[in-house]
C-alpha cells in the first residue's frame, strides 16, 4: 500500500517492522508473503509454521511481534508532505519491478510517485568521469528528457550526477535510486541536487530510514535502477565499474544496454568496449537509443556547440578528445611554453577544454 496521512498506520507499521528484521532480504520477505499472504498474517503465524519458510533466529523475531519503536519514526516520516511509502500490496508499486527476480517488498519515496509508471532509462557509469564522459551524460540525458524518458540513475558523483543535471535541464523528469535511508543524502555535495529531484522528480530507496551508505547497498540498488528502465545506457565505465553490474543486471532482465564508446586509450572507455563486444548497442546519438526502444519519433537532437571557432585553433586542432600532456602539446603546436599556457587557460575559461590531474588537457567541445 501507499502510505498517507489517512492510511492504517498498523497496517504500514507492519510492514515497516518485518522489513526491519536483521537478515531478513527480499526474496525471503517474498517468500513469506506467499506463504502467508500479508505481514498480518505472517505476524500471527505459529513459529513452527514460520520456521517452514525462514531461518530459527527470523522465525523467533517475527514471533516476538513488531516492536513499534522501529516504525513509529517512520510512520512520522511519512506524514510528511511528499513523502511516501510503496508496498508490493499497491496498485502504485511499479509493473516493471514486478518483473525482476527480487522486487524489494517496501520501496521509501520522496517527490512525484506518478514517476514509478514513467517511460524510463537509466544512465549510469564512472563516479571519477572525464569532463567529456560528463558532458555526454548531461547531454544524452536532457535530450532523452525532451524526448519524454523519464532518466534513472543513482544520484552518485560523476556520470550519475550528470544524469540527474541533464535530466532537470531537460523537459522531462528524473528519478534518483539511492543506497542509503530517504533522510540521509549520499554523497553529501549533492544535497541541493536531492533537493532539485524531490522538487522537480522522485527520489526512492528500499532502506528504512537512517540506513548509512555501505558497500553492500549499492550492488541491490543496481537492480532497481535497471529494472525500473527500458534500458541502461553506460556513458563511461572501467572494467571494475559497479555500472557494469548494472548493465549485467539490466540484460538478465531483458533491458536494452546501450554503449557509448571512447578512446582505447582510456581505461574509462574499456568497461564501455567489453559491453560491446558482448552485445551492447553502440551509440553515439540519441536516435540510437529511440530507434532501438521503438518509441518516439521527435526525438530531440544533442545540443551543438554554438561557440565553436569559425576559424581552425591551433591548439584544438592539435588536441584531442583523449587527454593529452602539455609537453605533447608543445611538440604538436610548436608554441612556447609561456604562449601554450595562456591559449590553455584562454580556452578553460570559454569552457572548451577542461584540465586534468598530471598537467594534462581534453578537449570537450
Amino acid at each position: 500500500m501507499t502510505a498517507t496521512a489517512s492510511a492504517p498506520a498498523d497496517d504500514i507499521g507492519l510492514w515497516i517492522a518485518l522489513s526491519a528484521i536483521h537478515g531478513l532480504g527480499s526474496q525471503t520477505f517474498c517468500q513469506l508473503l506467499r506463504t502467508f499472504g500479508d505481514p498480518a498474517n505472517i505476524y500471527a503465524a505459529p513459529i513452527k509454521q514460520l520456521r517452514q519458510v525462514v531461518g530459527p533466529e527470523i522465525a523467533s523475531a517475527i514471533s516476538d511481534g513488531p516492536d513499534e519503536d522501529l516504525f513509529a519514526p517512520t510512520l512520522a516520516w511519512v506524514q510528511q508532505a511528499g513523502n511516501h511509502i510503496v508496498t508490493l500490496a499497491d496498485e502504485a508499486y511499479p509493473r516493471t519491478l514486478l518483473e525482476i527476480p527480487d522486487p524489494p517488498p517496501l520501496l521509501y519515496a520522496k517527490g512525484n510517485l506518478q514517476l514509478l509508471d514513467a517511460r524510463c532509462i537509466a544512465i549510469v557509469g564512472s563516479r571519477n568521469a572525464s569532463p567529456q564522459g560528463e558532458k555526454n551524460a548531461e547531454d544524452f540525458a536532457a535530450a532523452l528528457s525532451e524526448s519524454g524518458f523519464c532518466i534513472v540513475s543513482g544520484m552518485a558523483l560523476g556520470i550519475d550526477g550528470a544524469a540527474h543535471r541533464g535530466a532537470l535541464r531537460g523537459s522531462g523528469a528524473t528519478l534518483a535510486v539511492v543506497g542509503t535511508g530517504l533522510d540521509i543524502v549520499y554523497p553529501s555535495r549533492h544535497r541541493e541536487l536531492a533537493h532539485q529531484i524531490a522538487e522537480r522528480g522522485l527520489i526512492i530507496s528500499e532502506f528504512g530510514l537512517g540506513t548509512p551508505s555501505r558497500a553492500q547497498n549499492f550492488p541491490r540498488r543496481n537492480r532497481i535502477i535497471s529494472g525500473l528502465s527500458q534500458g541502461c545506457l553506460v556513458v563511461e565505465a572501467n572494467v571494475r565499474s559497479g555500472s557494469l553490474i548494472t548493465a549485467r543486471l539490466a540484460a538478465e532482465q531483458g533491458r536494452e544496454v546501450f554503449a557509448i564508446p571512447g578512446s582505447i586509450h582510456s581505461p574509462l572507455a574499456k568497461g564501455c568496449h567489453q559491453l560491446i563486444k558482448q552485445g551492447a548497442k553502440l551509440v553515439d546519438n540519441i536516435q540510437d537509443i529511440v530507434d532501438e526502444l521503438g518509441g518516439l519519433s521527435s526525438a530531440a537532437p544533442l545540443p551543438e556547440s554554438s561557440d565553436l571557432e569559425t576559424e581552425p585553433n591551433p591548439i584544438l586542432e592539435c588536441l584531442g578528445f583523449e587527454a593529452v600532456s602539455v609537453e605533447t602539446l608543445i611538440e604538436r603546436t610548436g608554441l612556447t611554453s609561456d604562449s601554450l599556457s595562456a591559449m590553455l587557460l584562454m580556452l578553460e575559461l570559454e569552457n572548451k577544454i577542461a584540465s586534468l590531474p598530471g598537467g594534462r588537457y581534453q578537449r570537450i567541445v
